[in-house]
């Protein structure tokens, strides 16, 4: 499993409101290229956002379902684009005295081909991933509205 940390200059409710906008995930999460569309219940457990993942021409289409939802602390999410691969990713705001965010991003392979690639090479290369995606997040979340 990779576990990625980073402390955002924003609310708990300043950040899962980029989560909760199923159509920003494209601006921050590596590798989805495209949102396709986004499930009106959105992020409700159970509903879904349609992705399309990697550049023209390999580019295939994915979905992220939403596990749970815990507003305005708490997301885990399945990203799938198979036969690839499925991922679970738990993202945890915990709020810093300071009024700042600790934003905590894990994620695993649980199914697919890149299932037998879980070890620590590739939880590095994770890491790395989930790092540039909570740089971009904080990117999103720390210019506000509008910006």
């Amino acid at each position: 499993m990779s576990r990625t940390e980073r402390t955002m200059t924003a609310t708990p409710e300043q950040v899962f409101a980029v989560l909760a906008d199923g159509w920003s995930y494209s601006a921050w999460v590596v590798g989805a290229d495209h949102i396709r569309q986004v499930d009106e219940a959105w992020p409700a457990a159970g509903s879904r956002l349609h992705v399309t993942v990697g550049p023209w021409p390999v580019a295939a289409p994915g979905t992220t379902t939403m596990v749970s939802c815990e507003p305005p602390y708490r997301v885990v999410m399945c990203p799938r684009v198979w036969p690839l691969g499925e991922l679970t990713v738990t993202i945890t705001l915990v709020p810093e005295p300071d009024g700042r965010t600790r934003v905590v991003l894990e994620e695993e392979f649980t199914g697919g081909a890149l299932l037998g690639l879980r070890n620590r090479i590739n939880d590095g290369a994770l890491e790395g991933r989930n790092r540039e995606a909570l740089r971009r997040l904080a990117r999103l979340v720390e210019r506000g509205p509008g910006s």
